[in-house]
């Protein structure tokens, strides 16, 4: 296939729309079911790169799941804990794949958010990863091939609409990439830039502890952000992105609505989360939605008299401000990356209240020496990568 003629581009209004390559030759994809559009397309080639470039990274099966060009999650496929498995909503005794435990983690780690999603698979979609798909509300998936029993629960979804993509893993992209712009072509190299562990030898603090997990870590919140819009600051715990900030304007809200994110999925781990008790075939939006108001600042909304019932079957006991923010002093052992340089050592300060113990940062601020003392402070090992990673 040369040509994809889509529906439209980014909204209704423009038209006409379609994928090509330039050079006429084939497209490095196949459709084989659903029919993807403009915004989905962009979704996939993006998801598809950072799976890819985790994959050959870690040599981990890796996973993402994508909205409005932005990763919502990305994991490898390291095993789920019990806990995971209930904050996850995984059904008991269901096939747990390696490439199946990197989309649930890529998917579970900011549920509301990964609402509609793109999905992106590093290895062949196999019947474990779509089983877990089938009743999730999302777009699409990429994948570098499908099992016939994982593509026939796929074609399921939707009413037989869901948007399944099979893209050749040998696929290499022309050294330079254009762009029109109000008329105007930009043109630049592709961003090739290899993230491993090499990238993570210059730790500028006086701890300068960095276990294999952390490293990981490390590499994840990197190629997490190198196709993340910008500004972009990614918090990451064992191999899962757990809070993602993108597109601020100022690095410090990044930091903040990052670490948030990550704040929230540690909330959800907080017993009386996992004690909550909802009425029988409650929608799993709905449920979402519950447990994103109950962990919230407006938990009466959910919790006041002739509403609860219909979510829960036993009313909860409030989850007061003390007890989250005793329950948040507890994480630990995570790891933050910045696609640019920390400014000032504010974002070291508020990247610690989330249990952060590892930093990966370009380098390169005038106050490089501020920051490195307020990491010092905290015993934080920080690495500077020497590398921008800005993707817009």
């Amino acid at each position: 296939m040369q040509n994809l003629e889509l529906k439209y581009g980014c909204n209704p209004n423009q038209k006409p729309a379609s994928i090509y390559m330039k050079d006429g030759s084939e497209l490095p994809i196949k459709v084989l079911n659903g029919k993807p559009g403009y915004i989905n397309l962009l979704d996939a080639f993006n998801s598809w790169q950072l799976v890819k470039e985790l994959k050959e990274a870690t040599g981990l099966p890796a996973a993402a799941s994508f909205k409005h060009v932005s990763p919502a999650g990305a994991a490898v496929g390291l095993p789920l804990s019990e806990v995971d498995k209930k904050i996850y909503f995984v059904e008991e005794n269901a096939e747990l794949s390696p490439i199946a435990c990197a989309y649930i983690r890529a998917r579970g780690a900011d549920r509301l958010c990964s609402y509609g999603d793109w999905a992106a698979l590093s290895d062949v979609c196999d019947a474990a990863t779509a089983a877990y798909l089938k009743p999730e509300v999302s777009d699409g998936v990429i994948a570098p091939g499908y099992t016939p029993e994982a593509l026939e629960i796929l074609k399921t979804k939707k009413k037989g609409g869901y948007n399944v993509i099979e893209i050749d893993p040998n696929y290499v992209p022309a050294a330079q990439e254009c762009k029109d712009v109000f008329g105007v072509t930009f043109e630049q190299g592709h961003n090739d830039f290899k993230i491993d562990e090499a990238l993570l030898t210059n730790i500028v603090t006086e701890n300068k502890d960095l276990p294999d997990q952390a490293k990981i870590d490390m590499i994840v919140a990197l190629i997490t952000l190198k196709y993340t819009q910008s500004n972009s600051v990614c918090y990451v715990k064992d191999g899962q992105a757990i809070g993602v900030g993108a597109g601020q304007q100022s690095r410090i809200h990044c930091t903040r609505l990052a670490g948030q994110k990550a704040d929230n999925w540690y909330i959800r781990q907080h017993p009386k989360v996992l004690a909550l008790q909802f009425v029988d075939n409650i929608r799993r939006p709905d449920r979402d939605n519950a447990i994103d108001i109950y962990t919230s600042d407006e938990y009466e909304d959910i919790l006041a008299e002739g509403v609860w019932q219909n979510t829960f079957k036993v009313k909860p006991e409030v989850l007061t401000a003390e007890e989250k923010k005793a329950w948040i002093a507890t994480q630990s052992g995570v790891t933050v990356g910045s696609d640019a340089f920390f400014p000032f050592g504010d974002n070291v300060e508020r990247a610690r209240k989330s249990g952060v113990q590892y930093i990966a940062e370009p380098g390169g601020s005038i106050r490089d020496d501020h920051v490195i003392m307020t990491a010092n402070k905290y015993g934080i090992t920080m690495c500077f990568t020497g590398m921008r990673l800005f993707h817009h």
